[in-house]
């Protein structure tokens, strides 16, 4: 609120699970470990998400730009929730 004046905004993004490296990673030791195919672990982590899939990268780079856009100056001191509606305290 205090730099709002100054048309400064802070809004926060949270991502859920997103399409990377780094998740598939995650998911190709977890079917290591469980010994099954990394298919069955990313099914696994795609029916635990609401949306049913796991979020593009495309998707939060355009949040992301959106939020610093002038088509978002009005919003400020924001939690953007991109997690393909897998947080229960919104639902």
């Amino acid at each position: 609120r205090s730099v709002a004046h100054a048309n400064v905004t802070i809004n926060f993004l949270l991502p859920g699970s997103f399409d990377t490296r780094r998740l598939n990673d995650g998911l190709a030791a977890a079917a290591k470990d469980k010994g099954v195919g990394i298919d069955v672990i990313r099914a696994e982590e795609e029916s635990a998400i609401p949306a049913k899939r796991i979020g593009q990268p495309e998707e939060f780079g355009k949040a992301c730009a959106f939020l610093c856009s002038a088509h978002a100056g009005y919003i400020t001191g924001q939690n953007l929730l991109i997690d393909g509606g897998a947080f229960p305290g919104v639902l």
